[in-house]
């Protein structure tokens, strides 16, 4: 990749009230906060990109897009990806081989009704999958996923066939066709300014919306600074990005890596960019070298 750039991946989990279904939180006062979304958040920010003509990847719960079908269909006449986000939020991992397929055909389904073809990008809700999911996700023709954390600027191939025990050595398996566009707790908006009052836990947030802006553009100046080509991916929340002054901080975000040369894609574009520097081929024959 000898070509300098530095691509900006803007993605948000369009969850509406699956999450807090997804959770057994069913009460009025949580469906609110999960309506906020694709009643005020996101028309926010499908504004917010139009005015600085960026497109951007929206990775959406089957139970959202049959719940809010008129919300999701504005994200994709603006122009931005439909990717998948399970069908009711619940974490691959906690569900059996056979649940797990049946969700990931079933919002599928959804998608492919409402955009007119099946998802190519998946994230799994709360990032959590199983040891099927990469093969679930290839045998459905998907071309990348984007739930792991394996690296931070640098789009790589999944692999399938890992053997994880705590007394043994771990055996990595096979690269497969699989793109990984990784992300990180530290780049979601979640951690940082959620607030979450429950029987049994609390979780803060309320970030100073200023601090958490400064930390995304060091992310940012920091691949700059480091590598020639790579991939920055930020994951947002309509119901909780699309609040005031959130919008006020992502909006200065933008400004400033326009101005330092950043390019914004959807996932789904910087995938086949990456693809073409790197295919799958030449990796798996470097490997066979050693």
């Amino acid at each position: 990749m000898a070509v300098s750039k530095h691509i900006i991946c803007l993605t948000f989990d369009f969850d509406g009230i699956s999450g807090f279904l997804s959770r057994g939180q069913v009460g009025p006062s949580w469906i609110s906060r999960g309506e906020f979304g694709p009643r005020v958040g996101a028309p926010r920010l499908i504004e917010l990109f139009r005015k600085y003509d960026i497109l951007t990847s929206w990775y959406v719960p089957g139970h959202t897009i049959e719940t809010f079908p008129d919300a999701v269909k504005k994200v994709i006449d603006a122009g931005h990806e439909l990717a998948h986000h399970g069908w009711t939020h619940r974490p691959p991992a906690g569900l059996s081989a056979e649940d797990e397929e049946r969700e990931l055909m079933r919002a599928n389904e959804s998608i492919k009704k409402c955009s007119g073809r099946y998802a190519r990008g998946y994230r799994s809700p709360s990032w959590d999958l199983s040891p099927h999911s990469v093969g679930f996700l290839l045998k459905h023709g998907f071309a990348y996923d984007s739930s792991m954390m394996g690296d931070d600027y640098t789009p790589y191939y999944a692999r399938q066939g890992d053997v994880i025990e705590l007394e043994q050595p771990a055996k990595l398996g096979q690269q497969s066709p699989l793109v990984e566009m990784p992300i990180h707790w530290s780049t979601d908006d979640s951690p940082h300014y959620e607030f979450v009052r429950a029987e049994t836990s609390l979780r803060q947030g309320l970030k100073n919306a200023h601090h958490v802006e400064q930390n995304w553009v060091d992310d940012f100046r920091y691949m700059r600074e480091t590598v020639a080509w790579g991939v920055l991916t930020y994951t947002c929340h309509p119901f909780i990005s699309g609040r005031g002054h959130r919008i006020l901080a992502l909006e200065r975000m933008i400004q400033h890596l326009k101005n330092q040369g950043a390019v914004f894609m959807r996932v789904d574009e910087a995938v086949e960019e990456f693809k073409r520097h790197q295919p799958l081929l030449c990796i798996v024959r470097r490997e066979e070298k050693r």
